[in-house]
């Protein structure tokens, strides 16, 4: 049976520049699907937006910036939460489900700099900000020479950064820039065979509580088949290695016409000297099994052993 929308909705959202631009996105296709609808947004700041001193892999890791949104889905504050897909935790705490993926921007990583157009213009020493230990290790494997510092905030704090000269550049989500018109600022769009996106990278995702069956429903007419099953295989690659940004770990799954899944997958060590890479292609319907299947083929390559060392590294 067909379920009525009701008389209003909430989203909740980060506070950010980036997330509220997210927020009013899905508002806007909510209120083009619902026009009888009223729909809000509830801003809120996490501790993942509070914490800027440290990176995430030694605060609490993606969960810091959706536990206050999920707070207020219980609370019944809100109804929904939009998030950035890849700052969503891999295994979502009990009573939530993941219940629209929305179609992908661009998954690329982007190199942003005033004064270079590409990494491979840096000088000796040059300094790079990011906050991906997965792009730390990309970079650490391809340009040992440069000095890779963490970088921490919303889109428009890094951006400051960089631009007071902290760093010679960063690297970025291309999406982001994208969403908030500042294409511009992008000096070289990095190709996944030099950058393999993170899993889910480029990609947003609406959140709800479980048993939501009415909201499920609604949510549907957003959901993007072909993102969904690529994000899905990618996030199993991440889940079965305990995924999160502890560790080094890219997954990137493109699907083609005839339903056909080609992903793509690394583990690595943050120095970049260890590293393990695989790619399958399957059936993209079923995106579990692929995402399991390249990690199969991972593990066969030293991904464990990997992984291990990249603990011991992070406890010394």
């Amino acid at each position: 049976m067909k379920v009525s929308p009701p008389s209003k909705l909430v989203i909740a959202s980060r506070e950010s520049r980036l997330a509220m631009w997210q927020a009013e996105y899905v508002k806007a296709k909510l209120s083009a699907l619902y026009p009888q609808c009223s729909i809000e947004i509830l801003g809120m700041t996490t501790k993942g937006d509070q914490i800027l001193d440290r990176t995430l892999s030694k605060v609490g890791g993606k969960g810091l910036f959706v536990k206050e949104l999920e707070v207020a889905m219980e609370e019944r504050r809100a109804d929904l939460a939009v998030h950035s897909l890849k700052d969503v935790p891999m295994e979502l705490p009990e009573g939530f489900v993941l219940a629209a993926f929305l179609e992908r921007e661009d998954p690329r990583d982007a190199f942003v700099s005033n004064d270079f157009a590409s990494l491979d213009e840096l000088p000796d020493g040059a300094v790079v900000g990011t906050s991906s230990l997965r792009r730390q290790a990309l970079i650490a494997a391809r340009y040992p020479r440069l000095e890779i510092r963490p970088l921490r905030g919303n889109l428009d704090t890094r951006l400051g950064k960089l631009d007071r000269g902290e760093y010679a550049a960063i690297i970025l989500a291309a999406a982001g820039l994208k969403r908030l018109g500042l294409p511009q600022r992008i000096r070289t769009l990095i190709e996944p065979e030099q950058s393999l996106p993170a899993p889910g990278q480029g990609a947003m995702a609406i959140e709800v509580l479980a048993g939501r069956d009415d909201l499920m429903e609604l949510l549907a007419p957003l959901n993007h088949e072909a993102t969904a099953h690529a994000v899905r295989a990618e996030r199993m690659v991440s889940r079965v290695f305990g995924g999160s940004c502890q560790i080094p770990l890219a997954a990137f799954a493109t699907v083609d016409a005839q339903g056909e899944m080609h992903l793509r997958a690394m583990v690595g060590t943050p120095d970049g000297r260890r590293m393990a890479n695989a790619e399958v292609r399957g059936n993209s319907a079923l995106p579990e099994n692929v995402g399991r299947q390249v990690a199969d083929a991972l593990a066969a390559k030293g991904a464990e052993e990997i992984l291990a060392a990249c603990r011991a590294m992070d406890a010394g």
